[in-house]
């Protein structure tokens, strides 16, 4: 079976900084996988690099049995089976939710404008936004403004779905409708990477969890492994202070 993901001997530099030191890592379809870790861990330039927003010093990705590290491959052709969430919710100010999530779809699918709104209503609906197509971004809460991020993602038929720290940038109160939609995705059968510092979503959602810390994967397992008997005193001291922080 070809692995939905596969990155094999990743190295990334940021000028004498190598932030991925020799990654290796396969996603197989309608996996769930949870990248945890401390900030500077390498959690999100590994993202980056899965769909070449970050090009890799060395090592080869590859999303499909298709090598996007290939100087000959068609990375945009490539990036469309791929949806990114990021922090930042990177919608355009001056148009509706509807048309940020049709904007896309009519200028790199080529579909027309009936068929971009019908997918649009479709996918703000999978996000429980039917009713904020006309709002403009301002007249969302942040919570919202990334449901319509999701949609605008999922609205391109995505294969699979990379989340950068979706949550990070939301107010607490907001941050549980969110991970109800990246729920209801995994229960469809979405292939997703997740960096996420919500281990309760970690320990629920999740296929397998990987704890990054220094460029390198330290651990890699199922949740109850990982979050919940880890072998590696970096996972055990990284998790003591996300799960007691009152006992810094």
């Amino acid at each position: 079976m070809t692995h939905a993901i596969e990155v094999r001997d990743l190295h990334k530099y940021f000028g004498s900084n190598e932030v991925l030191k020799g990654i290796d890592f396969a996603v197989e379809p309608g996996q769930v996988v949870c990248v945890i870790g401390p900030s500077g861990s390498g959690k999100s330039t590994l993202l980056r690099c899965v769909n070449l927003l970050e090009e890799p010093t060395r090592g080869k990705v590859y999303v499909g049995g298709v090598e996007l590290t290939d100087p000959d491959v068609d990375i945009d052709a490539a990036r469309r089976h791929i949806g990114m969430v990021f922090q930042q919710f990177n919608l355009f100010p001056h148009m509706t939710a509807l048309k940020n999530v049709m904007i896309a779809q009519q200028r790199v699918l080529k579909r027309g404008a009936k068929e971009a709104e019908v997918v649009a209503r479709e996918n703000l609906g999978r996000v429980g936004l039917a009713e904020k197509c006309d709002a403009y971004p301002a007249q969302l809460s942040g919570g919202q403004q990334q449901r319509v991020a999701i949609a605008r993602a999922l609205a391109m038929n995505p294969n699979l779905m990379l989340f950068d720290e979706p949550t990070s940038a939301l107010d607490p109160e907001l941050v549980g409708d969110v991970l109800t939609v990246m729920r209801k995705l995994a229960e469809e059968g979405m292939t997703m990477i997740v960096v996420t510092h919500e281990m309760g979503f970690a320990r629920e959602v999740a296929d397998r969890v990987v704890f990054m810390d220094g460029g390198v994967i330290v651990e890699d397992g199922v949740p109850a492994q990982v979050i919940g008997d880890p072998q590696h005193e970096r996972t055990k001291s990284f998790l003591h202070r996300v799960l007691h922080p009152e006992e810094r």
